[in-house]
């Protein structure tokens, strides 16, 4: 089972493949090696019949006879295997070639030949036939056996070479292999704990080092991500939960008090509308909600188009301005002359500027002012709101952007707490920053929209 396992592993197939390029690299070397070794050595015995040949047609007849006989020459005896000096019709005349070669040819080139002797088997030789100046023939031949010696050298070299040389590569990627192997059971085992409700179980990812140690890295990530989500939609089941029940409770109170006490028309229309009234919260919380889980879920880009801020921010105070009047606040807007474009989803952008523009004019006193504005900073855009209201603690601006946070200065303010998780959202889904600071003048609250 573990072999199995170990063979189907990526590492063992990579090492398989290696092994076989290899080897194939090995085979051609030793097939280049083997041809030149060959053909050098074709090269040196050429050479070498040719010279002897050159000094043996120097000598006198009788010298030359004398020297095929007797082969006292020591350079002789080293160069060359066999000789035989033979008169024009191919009879020996001396030497210890007994016959005439079959197939050789006495034009001077070197011929390889099979010589076969009165006994035993036949053997090849490198012949050159050389006609002199009285007629007579020349043969001289050259072993093969020094080629053979070193081919066979050269074979067990190769094969010495090769076996560990293989052996070791095929150990080492098995014992690769296994050290893979044994990471992805270990995964395997995480993902198991992770599937059977362990979320808080990661997989081994050490320093990220490798592909592997990488992709479990990113997998954590992941993880790590789907373990917020969780999280979030753990606390708005709590919080709907929560922020539902008192409003329905007052719902049932008031309406089992009309019922009970009875009462002139008048009084029940008016626990009826109370009534209606709560719900009417019940129903802007949830479509609230389900607003802030459309856009974080969302992914569609569809709507997104080059955008210039300052015509949101015209299209915007001009809807909140005769409210700001009618609270006695002065809207004031901040555009300068150059355009600031960002690629963005105009309706989106429009409900989160009107969010916090209602928010700012809802907690600034009478008197007060909320100032919109657009600029560039560091190269990005940047959509501020200020206002010289209540201000928000330094230990609450992270947290005013949570679903259902209320400050205890905001608590007498009616709303649900949901604007600002809104406002989030759409920035999170335009890759901008929410920065939540203190207003000029220490006074007040300014929310910034960093856009990337």
């Amino acid at each position: 089972m573990f072999l199995t396992e170990l063979f189907r592993t990526a590492a063992f197939r990579l090492t398989l493949m290696a092994l076989a390029a290899m080897a194939g690299v090995m085979v051609m070397q030793f097939a280049l090696v083997y041809t030149q070794m060959e053909a050098v050595e074709s090269h040196r015995s050429t050479e070498l019949l040719r010279g002897e040949a050159k000094l043996l047609a120097e000598m006198t007849p009788e010298h030359l006879e004398y020297v095929i006989r007797k082969r006292a020459t020591d350079d002789m005896r080293l160069v060359i295997s066999s000789a035989g000096l033979f008169d024009p019709g191919h009879a020996l005349i001396t030497g210890d070639l007994r016959s005439w070669p079959r197939g050789l040819k006495a034009d001077g080139k070197p011929h390889n030949i099979e010589i076969y002797p009165e006994e035993g088997a036949a053997y090849p030789l490198r012949l050159l036939a050389v006609t002199l100046a009285d007629g007579n023939i020349l043969v001289l031949g050259r072993s093969f056996h020094l080629l053979a010696e070193q081919k066979l050298m050269l074979r067990h070299a190769t094969v010495l070479a090769a076996v560990p040389t293989l052996l070791f590569a095929l150990l080492l990627g098995m014992v690769l292999s296994h050290r893979a192997l044994s990471r992805v059971k270990d995964m395997h085992e995480a993902i198991d704990l992770i599937m059977a409700g362990d979320i808080h179980e990661r997989l081994p990812a050490g320093k990220e080092r490798d592909d592997l140690e990488r992709l479990a890295g990113s997998v954590n990530r992941m993880l790590d991500r789907l373990e917020s989500l969780m999280n979030g939609m753990r606390e708005v089941g709590n919080d709907i939960a929560h922020d539902l029940r008192t409003p329905l409770s007052r719902v049932r109170a008031k309406l089992e008090r009309a019922l009970s006490t009875g009462g002139p028309r008048d009084t029940l229309e008016g626990a009826v509308s109370r009534a209606v009234d709560d719900l009417d919260q019940c129903l802007a919380i949830i479509t609230a909600l389900l607003r802030i889980a459309e856009i974080e879920s969302s992914r569609r880009r569809a709507g997104f188009a080059s955008l210039n801020l300052a015509d949101l921010v015209a299209d915007v105070v001009d809807l909140y301005e005769p409210i700001a009047e009618t609270e006695g606040i002065h809207l004031v807007t901040q555009v300068g002359t150059t355009p600031v474009q960002i690629d963005g989803d105009r309706h989106l952008l429009i409900e989160l500027l009107a969010n916090l523009v209602d928010n700012a004019i809802k907690f600034t006193p009478e008197g007060g002012q909320v100032t919109v504005a657009v600029m560039r900073q560091a190269d990005k855009a940047v959509l501020a709101v200020t206002d010289t209201g209540i201000g928000i603690a330094q230990g609450e601006r992270e947290a005013v952007l949570t679903r259902f946070y209320r400050s205890d200065k905001s608590r007498h303010v009616p709303g649900s707490g949901l604007g600002l998780s809104l406002v989030s959202a759409i920035a999170h889904m335009h890759d901008a920053t929410v920065v939540v600071e203190e207003g000029a003048g220490g006074r007040g609250t300014c929310f910034r929209i960093i856009f990337q």
